[in-house]
């Protein structure tokens, strides 16, 4: 799926389509699954293609404006202008997380140096989706280097974010809009690693209740994942029930791991392993949607099946789910549980 510009966005079945170019968003998470399996495999094994995947940021960086543009030809050129708030967030929390872990100095260097630069704009944003993925961002970066201007827009951000919630959330539909749409659990996984960045209780616990109402929300009667479906759900709606998206599955499996650091509850375990096995059969069509041997994931789970094409975003999605499942069954040295929900293990 990549060559020496960056990872394509989309595919035709197995085959790569350059005609759709790239965009920041896939390689950002590109960027994010090579930090991953820089773990495993070695930093040398990732290295060329982190720096490929921090110059294409770069290069999307406009400095007049502060903003990155998202989508790029397959001649180099960039198309359509401005990108939108929520690439510009994921490409913050990419520079943020190479800024926490890349044990390349020069790499960190470059990357928390363009994060510092890209956060201006962030003041402006009213996406909830871009604004977690900024806070997000901020929140790895401090890790190893605490205080400045990531400190200062994670507290605003995460601010606002939780604001949103306390205005618009209730009882019945704890949710901040009106529709419920996609990498949903985003939201509550920034709200509960500011929460715990800025000591409040109450932030934490906003991300915490949210996420359980996700989960139950998104769990079939047999016990299985169930995600929202591409149609999504709104208030006083029905949801719906397909096209199911594997960034669901990953946004749930990464929030519920953030849950599971802050509470030591066993329940964010399950949760995790039920997410990972959805892209193994455990789904409402007792389907694979990812080929572990090949590392490739289909774009989702249709009425009448899997979407046979293997695009960026999905198969990016499976590769981290993969990591982060593997992370925290290490972090616990315990068997996989529970087990019934497991088509395979990771190998």
């Amino acid at each position: 799926m990549t060559d020496q510009v960056g990872i394509f966005q989309h595919a035709v079945g197995s085959r790569r389509d350059p005609a759709h170019g790239y965009c920041v968003d896939d390689v950002a998470r590109a960027l994010q699954v090579d930090l991953l399996h820089g773990r495993v495999l070695g930093w040398a094994a990732v290295a060329d293609s982190a720096w490929r995947g921090f110059r294409f940021l770069a290069e999307a960086f406009d400095a007049g404006s502060g903003r990155f543009g998202n989508f790029r030809s397959v001649d180099g050129t960039w198309i359509g202008g401005i990108g939108s708030e929520d690439s510009h967030g994921r490409a913050v929390l990419a520079l943020g997380d190479v800024a926490a872990v890349a044990p390349d100095g020069p790499l960190v260097d470059a990357a928390s140096s363009l994060l510092i630069h890209a956060l201006p704009a962030a003041h402006e944003f009213t996406s909830p989706r871009a604004e977690a993925s900024v806070v997000l961002g901020c929140a790895a970066m401090l890790g190893p280097t605490p205080g400045g201007t990531p400190a200062a827009m994670l507290e605003l951000l995460g601010t606002r974010l939780h604001g949103r919630f306390r205005l618009r959330a209730t009882v019945a539909w704890p949710w901040p809009e009106d529709v419920l749409t996609y990498e949903n659990a985003l939201l509550p996984r920034a709200l509960i690693a500011a929460g715990r960045r800025l000591g409040s209780d109450l932030m934490t616990d906003t991300g915490l209740d949210t996420l359980d109402w996700l989960i139950e929300a998104q769990t079939s009667s047999e016990g299985h994942l169930s995600p929202i479906g591409n149609g999504w759900w709104p208030r006083d709606g029905d949801r719906s029930r397909f096209d199911q998206q594997p960034i669901e599955a990953t946004a749930l499996i990464l929030a519920a791991k953030s849950a599971h650091a802050a509470t030591r509850d066993d329940r964010y375990r399950v949760a995790i392993e039920r997410s990972y096995a959805w892209f193994l059969g455990a789904n409402d069509s007792g389907l694979r949607v990812a080929d572990p041997e090949r590392g490739a994931c289909k774009d989702g789970l249709t009425p009448r099946g899997v979407n046979a094409n293997e695009g960026a975003e999905s198969t990016l999605m499976w590769l981290m789910a993969s990591e982060h499942t593997r992370a925290t069954r290490d972090a616990n040295a315990l068997p996989a549980r529970p087990t019934e929900f497991l088509a395979t293990s990771i190998s």
